[in-house]
């Protein structure tokens, strides 16, 4: 039934779109409570709560929209596209070397890598739906022309590795909640969050450079912007202060956009078998 919906919506103007996601943000924010306290306080954590109405649409805007940007032929998507500093990327590509994009859950994420494919392959690590019935839909929908998929597991892993060492791009989430021993818990907007170590540790084991990027939402339906932005962290030291270097441009790179950050994602969770630090451990670096 909601592929049917979105194959359905993905028909009617991207203004059109985003208005109707408006709405829908604004009715899931007073009917659910739960949502409602999570969104202000992740933002009021952050230091943005006065965007929280802007928020509140835009995370409306960023299911509504994609209908659009799953079911919509190609072209037309990319019509609605355009990037900033492309130029960044094409010398990185030009090197030799391998390039990991980082993309947080910060305006369309779901675009770049279809954006990014349009010029060059990419391979991306890619989560199975916890719905079945939406498994074909957007594996359809991410699997497009130079655009791959690995698995969220070791194998998929093995696909990324073997794409760096052949000087090739990929692409990560790097603000998804990782699985027991799969992360390190470091500081993200003053909170200790269980924080992915792969992709530094990829970014190393292929000498590659990292670029960091996301899609920005015009307002009244223009389409988006792709900022493709320097990472400007060294990944040296421990796991925990290469995890911290990645969680810090992510807080840089949400705070140009700050209301199109994905602020209801439970950022903070703890994954079953691991023990979150302590709260007097939060306070102390929040003093420091």
């Amino acid at each position: 039934m909601l592929v049917l919906l979105f194959r359905f919506l993905s028909v009617f103007p991207l203004p059109l779109l985003h208005a109707l996601g408006s709405g829908l943000g604004w009715l899931v924010y007073l009917a659910s409570p739960s949502y409602r306290r999570r969104m202000r306080e992740n933002m009021a954590r952050a230091g943005f709560v006065q965007y929280l109405p802007q928020a509140i649409a835009e995370s409306g805007k960023s299911i509504v929209e994609l209908a659009f940007i799953w079911c919509a032929p190609p072209e037309r998507v990319a019509r609605h596209a355009s990037e900033e500093n492309w130029e960044l990327v094409q010398g990185a590509l030009d090197s030799g070397r391998g390039v990991v994009f980082l993309t947080p859950h910060l305006g369309c994420f779901e675009i770049v890598a279809q954006q990014i494919a349009l010029r060059t392959e990419l391979t991306v690590m890619y989560r199975p739906p916890r719905k079945a019935a939406l498994k074909p839909l957007i594996e359809g929908a991410r699997a497009r022309k130079n655009l791959l998929l690995a698995p969220a597991n070791m194998s998929g892993v093995r696909i990324l590795a073997k794409c760096l060492k052949k000087g090739q791009p990929i692409g990560l989430l790097p603000d998804q909640v990782p699985q027991e021993g799969e992360g390190v818990w470091a500081d993200f907007f003053g909170r200790s969050a269980y924080t992915m170590t792969l992709p530094a540790k990829l970014a190393q084991m292929g000498d590659a450079q990292v670029i960091v990027t996301y899609a920005e939402r015009l307002p009244k339906g223009r389409g988006y912007l792709i900022h493709f932005v320097p990472f400007e962290e060294t990944l040296e030291g421990s796991s925990a202060e290469q995890a911290r270097a990645i969680n810090a441009a992510m807080e840089r790179l949400i705070a140009r956009s700050p209301a199109q950050y994905y602020w209801s994602y439970n950022r903070y969770k703890v994954p079953p078998g691991l023990t979150p630090p302590t709260p007097a451990t939060d306070a102390s670096k929040e003093a420091a």
